[in-house]
């Protein structure tokens, strides 16, 4: 968040924060933004989630939730037999997230962008961001060289698996967990004297040029997503969503 907000004073990014929101109301970043003037808001999930234990569902979701829409289009998780637990999983979410949605709505955005917001969204909130099925406006950053090691802990992944190099990934966030269209990528090596925390220093510093980069071709209109085909030799074909760079 700090390595966005100063490209943005540095003019490196067409454009300028105009609110941090946290689910965490001790995050460091919300003191930060309020020290550059930026407003700041706080959605607690934890109070959220323990003030609706053993509350019907039915007073709690919002009324333009749709559990059928829901589960058609998530892929966070699979469809499971017990509906009542699917509908609160995600019910209760979309309460939280409603209250995501109530507190963004006070400072109009083009594009959210997710540092450290380790919190999984849901179709709810996705497609009332994402208004524009052409023009995703959410957008990630992971400790990993996605499609490998998704989740919490990519750096820590990439290393205890034993790979020669780690990275990070710039994504639009879609409806599974890290499996967004790619806007870039930075790699390095990781050395056998590496332990995990200096892997994990040379994925911050990657991330703190990288993610400002992506953020300015998204400002700058560069950022196109398209589908691609690919035929395998058996004649399966497979279709996906990739970002192109356009000039």
């Amino acid at each position: 968040m700090q390595a966005i907000v100063e490209a943005c004073a540095a003019r490196q990014i067409d454009g300028q924060v105009v609110f941090v929101g946290s689910d965490n109301p001790e995050a460091q970043g919300l003191d930060r933004a309020r020290g550059h003037g930026i407003a700041t808001f706080v959605v607690d999930y934890k109070a959220i989630f323990e003030q609706a234990k053993g509350q019907p569902l039915d007073e709690l979701i919002p009324p333009d939730f749709d559990l059928d829409n829901v589960l058609a289009m998530q892929f966070l998780m699979p469809a499971v037999s017990d509906r009542e637990k699917m509908a609160r999983y995600f019910g209760v979410r979309a309460v939280a997230e409603a209250a995501l949605l109530k507190e963004m709505a006070a400072h109009p955005f083009d594009l959210l962008v997710l540092a450290g917001f380790m919190r999984v969204l849901t179709p709810y909130f996705i497609d009332r961001v994402n208004t524009d099925p052409s023009l995703p406006r959410i957008m990630n950053i992971h400790p990993a060289l996605l499609p490998s090691f998704p989740g919490t802990d990519g750096y820590g992944d990439t290393y205890r698996y034993g790979c020669k190099v780690g990275g990070c990934t710039v994504h639009f966030v879609d409806y599974g967990e890290d499996t967004g269209a790619i806007i870039g990528q930075k790699a390095f090596e990781i050395e056998p004297e590496d332990t995990l925390e200096a892997v994990r220093e040379k994925g911050l510093k990657l991330e703190w040029e990288l993610y400002p980069t992506c953020i300015q071709l998204f400002a700058r209109k560069r950022l196109r997503v398209s589908a691609k085909a690919h035929r395998a030799d058996n004649g399966t074909v497979t279709s996906r969503k990739v970002v192109e760079i356009v000039t």
